[in-house]
């Protein structure tokens, strides 16, 4: 499997970088593109230098390499994930903007019929983005906000980060042994009556 994997200026870098992670350890192909602010926020939010994450990947393209191989609707993928995605990322793409190979590569996702994910990480929404969000899932895009659960109890930001992963993974198929999923049935308390 091939996946372009995007990471952009919202919040939520350490998103981007486990699903880099995981994708890894599950053998998958990846070419990854940050934006210039998504490489600003992985330098503000977390310890990983641009440098790692970048090895994270099997390869890796410039912010604005519009010769890039992943440019092409005649590069074969299988899909890409935006993690994190920020508002105006979705809105560059839900127009057809392609001025960032982030947002070209999205576009011709998108034109090929692949897969998009969006873990759009902007709140609140005003209604220009819910408008941008409905026109991507009209498209075909998931788009697929970074919102906790707490059923399976987190005790680590690891154990949330983990989950949202686990999300992205399931869209496109694959494994992720890692994650904590529901298993249908509600632990009962003392004290708890049947209503």
């Amino acid at each position: 499997m091939r996946l372009v994997v995007g990471m952009t200026g919202a919040s939520g870098a350490v998103y981007g970088i486990r699903l880099l992670q995981a994708l890894r350890e599950l053998g998958v192909d990846t070419h990854l593109v940050a934006s210039r602010w998504g490489e600003r926020t992985i330098q503000h939010e977390t310890s990983f230098t641009l440098a790692q994450v970048r090895e994270l990947a099997t390869e890796h393209h410039g912010a604005f390499d519009q010769a890039a191989s992943i440019s092409s609707g005649s590069f074969r993928t299988d899909g890409m994930a935006i993690v994190p995605c920020s508002a105006r990322t979705a809105a560059a793409i839900a127009h057809g903007v392609g001025d960032t190979l982030v947002c070209r590569a999205a576009d011709v996702t998108l034109k090929e019929g692949r897969k998009l994910v969006l873990v759009v990480r902007e709140t609140p929404l005003s209604p220009i983005h819910l408008d941008n969000l409905l026109t991507l899932a009209r498209l075909g895009a998931v788009v697929l906000p970074p919102v906790p659960a707490f059923y399976n109890h987190p005790e680590t930001i690891d154990d949330l980060v983990d989950d949202l992963v686990v999300k992205v993974l399931d869209q496109f198929g694959l494994p992720a042994e890692f994650g904590r999923r529901w298993g249908g049935r509600l632990e009962r308390r003392a004290g708890d009556d049947d209503a």
